[in-house]
């Protein structure tokens, strides 16, 4: 795949861009990097969404089209990236006056996406923090029915035992604690009163952002350290967890369960739409993450090689969280006599915060076990949220240097503030059916159209040839015909595939047996537009502020401008 050395390159790729040369802090090392975008590839929905959809769409051969996927069309989308912010050493909304100065509302409309993004990400992990300061009570509170959030319903599960309570109307002791006591939702009726807001998960939220500014406001020297932690410490949690979930009795009815392969399914097209959007998702391409982290690498940091290690890193640990969850559940569905499927019918952060608590709380040192499962939630969501915003800081801060770039800390300040206000919508009595409207419509759908765009923008408008001979220069070889034929017809048909699969159908959205209104999907579909309306609302401003006939400004507009500096000053290595 990586081709050989190639003289066809443009004459406007011969050389690197003054801005590569330009004055900026570079990553200290390159584990910094790497765990950085390890750390932001590897996110919750490895743990709790992969292995859902895997075990629901086949089982085992469910892995074949989500390897193609990510062969044909995530991989070299995070390819592309890493190498458009590495050669050009700038955020996602200046990059596009080198590549193609009239799809600049990408940048806009990603950053918008990033903001949502953090308005209903951010809450899971404040969920998660009630859950690890709960677990230091000795006996876990979500383990009994005598407390003031429990109802009559409530009972133990104790099958064989002669005076067990439970029927097919009980709720279990985790079941009232997520809903009742975390996220208080019977205190809403759902949208339309979603009530005040839940002042514990409002303090946890503020803690969360608070660390969250902290590990971001002196940019990567700070954050490249942080991910040491963050980055490593889920990968520990997950290989002690897989440890113990393999000891547990029926472990391995689970694991067969979620790798028994039905290849029949692989004829359901359903099948190959979840497994293209679950990798776009998972390694994240066109949140201008990937340009942002590449842009402090060094020039000819081998950046081919990082995009193969952290993919595959991805990968593997989707793959690993589903031994993770499924020994779990077998253990389960074993304590329970009951059938894995049933379960394992919770799905989301549901799978967490009620079917696996109420497993670590049946098993002994449950304690431990729940407080080193909730601090890896936490440090799974922290890896991606620190990215995230980073992306969004980095992009600005390039394309107003003048006026903000003295003032990092201030205007990291005000954006953790703007999203921790934009957050309190999730944290009311019925957040938690905003934040499954975020997630739904505000990013999926704007998010794949986005990333389409900025695929034909770089390899149809820039030109594919001239993008491949700004990596020789930077890599010392001419991207083999593989990768080019993934950028220039591979990943847009992957990319528009997924698009018209989401519009194709309106998804009908529910939750805790709360069925959401029409009009639901009309605000979603607005929230998706309102990044997306970025893109051609700057087409149209930028056609119009440039001057010449109509023809000269079409051309000027998809042509590449080029950085010119008084003088070119050193990098700088923090």
């Amino acid at each position: 795949m990586e081709g050989q050395n190639n003289p066809q390159t443009t004459s406007s790729g011969m050389e690197p861009p003054r801005n590569a040369m330009r004055s900026r802090e570079l990553w200290k090392g390159k584990p910094d990097f790497l765990l950085s975008v390890i750390g932001y590839a590897v996110d919750l929905g490895n743990v709790w969404r992969f292995p859902y959809i895997c075990y629901q769409n086949g089982g085992g051969a469910f892995l074949v089209p989500y390897l193609l996927m990510a062969v044909f069309g995530g991989v070299p989308l995070f390819y592309m990236e890493l190498a458009l912010g590495q050669f050009y050493r700038t955020g996602c909304i200046s990059i596009w006056a080198h590549i193609c100065p009239i799809f600049k509302g990408i940048g806009y409309a990603i950053c918008v996406i990033a903001l949502y993004t953090a308005f209903y990400y951010n809450t899971i992990m404040a969920w998660a923090l009630h859950y690890l300061l709960s677990s230091f009570h000795s006996t876990l509170p979500w383990t009994t029915c005598d407390n003031p959030w429990n109802t009559p319903l409530c009972a133990l599960y104790s099958p064989g035992e002669t005076n067990n309570t439970w029927t097919n109307t009980s709720t279990s002791p985790a079941e009232e604690y997520y809903l009742r006591h975390v996220l208080q939702v019977h205190q809403s009726s759902g949208l339309n009163h979603l009530g005040s807001v839940n002042w514990r998960l409002a303090l946890c939220l503020l803690l969360i952002f608070t660390v969250v500014y902290f590990s971001i406001w002196r940019g990567i020297g700070t954050s490249g350290k942080v991910v040491w932690v963050t980055a490593t410490l889920p990968y520990l949690v997950l290989f002690v967890m897989l440890i113990r979930g393999v000891t547990l009795p029926g472990a391995w009815n689970g694991v067969l369960y979620y790798l028994k392969p039905d290849w029949t399914r692989l004829l359901n097209s359903k099948v190959w739409v979840d497994a293209a959007a679950q990798i776009l998702f998972s390694l994240g391409p066109g949140f201008g993450v990937l340009m942002a982290l590449a842009s402090y690498n060094n020039f000819h940091n081998n950046c081919y090689r990082d995009a193969l290690v952290s993919s595959g890193v991805n990968c593997l640990t989707s793959f690993l969280s589903g031994f993770v969850i499924f020994t779990v559940l077998g253990y389960m569905a074993e304590l329970r006599k009951q059938d894995i499927e049933t379960v394992a019918k919770d799905i989301g952060p549901s799978l967490l915060f009620i079917t696996y608590t109420e497993a670590l709380a049946t098993m002994p040192a449950s304690s431990f076990f729940s407080f080193i499962f909730f601090l890896m939630i936490i440090a799974l969501g922290l890896d991606s949220t620190l990215a995230g915003l980073e992306g969004v800081v980095t992009a600005v801060l390039d394309e107003f240097p003048r006026v903000l770039l003295r003032r990092r800390e201030w205007f990291v300040l005000g954006l953790v503030f703007l999203c921790y206000v934009g957050s309190l919508t999730t944290v009311v009595y019925g957040g938690a059916y905003v934040v499954k409207l975020f997630e739904e419509f505000a990013t999926g759908p704007a998010i794949i159209t986005v990333v389409f765009l900025e695929v034909i923008a770089v390899s149809w408008f820039y030109g594919v040839s001239r993008f491949c001979g700004n990596v020789q220069l930077m890599l010392g070889f001419f991207p083999g015909l593989f990768w080019r034929m993934c950028w220039m017809v591979l990943s847009p048909c992957f990319l528009l595939f997924i698009i018209i699969s989401f519009l194709s159908v309106a998804p009908e959205l529910k939750l805790f047996q709360y069925l959401y209104p029409p009009w639901t999907t009309v605000l979603g579909y607005g929230m998706g537009l309102s990044s997306f309306i970025c893109v051609p609302a700057y087409m149209t401003f930028y056609f119009l502020c440039t001057s010449g006939t109509c023809k000269q400004r079409l051309l000027q507009s998809i042509t590449p401008q080029r950085m010119i500096h008084a003088e070119d000053t050193p990098v700088i290595q923090l």
